[in-house]
């Protein structure tokens, strides 16, 4: 910290480390999320497939013990978060002058955490599709929002670049695919397309696009009916890659080339964990694997939104 710094630019140091923070504890919480979430649908049980959906309603001593450990860290990480964001809201708005464009985001970030609260302690037992994506996509937008605050905070002045169209298409796009992701999971579609020419669509229905339509008990991962939201699955995918190695090349071109790297190689990475989740019968931890690299591309894209200067207080994404 410089001496020369003013009470202003001080606050807005703090804040910005507290959104970095925050962004690293909602990372732990739609990880920790993700694991209570496929681990109750059964991902990693057994006797595979046959267990699958129905797994934990009686769990082995170990599993039941893991599934608490996590349950309990969960709470405690989102406990914290929540603090974190309201320390966050008094930081921006509590003193004078107040920072008005970063304290919108952390109210935002606020809104999004008592809402994914409720939506818990609710929903808990749910298993309609729209719960799932409620988390998912509300765990993937406090990510996007904390980002956006640190970078914001680290310059208070704004500015744009010419890769910020680009990355915010890609950032929706992204957005859009764990969405489709998260009716695949909640559907009990995660084998459905076992390869592009295996993929049955004349047993598909758009019914599995229906977030508020509950699955039939006792459905297989290899359930056919599943198999027409697999492929938008991999459809939208195909394009977000295709996209993303344009963003690449523009970034490289522009200067940034540690950016266009991880374009690169985060989605290679997300493709690869995808194609080894059917190849491998949905592993647990590849699952989880797939969920917090779309969570670290997501950053990514959401520091491409902003000039290279706008991140000089900045972790490296």
């Amino acid at each position: 910290m410089s001496l020369t710094e003013t009470p202003l630019e001080r606050r807005q140091r703090l804040l910005q480390r507290m959104a970095w923070v925050c962004v690293v504890m909602v990372l732990c919480i739609t990880s920790l999320s993700a694991y209570l979430r496929l681990s109750k649908a059964g991902l990693g049980c057994t006797p595979w497939p046959q267990c699958y959906g129905q797994a934990l309603q009686t769990p082995a001593a170990e599993a039941a013990g893991a599934e608490a450990a996590a349950r309990l860290a969960h709470r405690v990480i989102a406990s914290a978060a929540l603090v974190l964001v309201l320390l966050m809201v008094l930081t921006a708005l509590g003193s004078r002058p107040a920072l008005g464009a970063q304290g919108r985001m952390a109210l935002v970030l606020l809104g999004l955490a008592l809402f994914l609260a409720v939506l818990g302690r609710w929903t808990a037992q749910s298993r309609l599709p729209a719960v799932t994506l409620g988390n998912l996509l509300g765990g993937f937008a406090m990510v996007a929002v904390s980002v956006r605050l640190a970078l914001a905070a680290g310059r208070p002045g704004g500015g744009t670049t010419p890769l910020a169209p680009w990355a915010w298409l890609a950032a929706a796009l992204l957005l859009a695919q764990a969405a489709l992701g998260g009716l695949v999971s909640a559907g009990h579609a995660g084998l459905s397309c076992p390869a592009w020419g295996a993929c049955d669509l004349s047993a598909g229905t758009w019914q599995a696009l229906h977030p508020w339509v509950e699955p039939a008990a006792g459905l297989l991962p290899t359930q056919a009916g599943g198999a027409l939201v697999h492929l938008l699955h991999r459809s939208c995918g195909l394009a977000l890659v295709a996209l993303l190695l344009v963003l690449a090349w523009r970034a490289r071109r522009a200067g940034q080339r540690g950016a266009a790297r991880l374009l690169v190689l985060l989605p290679l990475a997300q493709v690869a964990l995808g194609l080894g989740l059917v190849g491998q019968g949905l592993p647990l931890a590849l699952a989880l694997a797939h969920n917090l690299v779309a969570a670290l591309l997501l950053a990514l894209l959401l520091g491409l939104t902003l000039p290279p200067r706008a991140r000089t207080l900045s972790p490296a994404l």
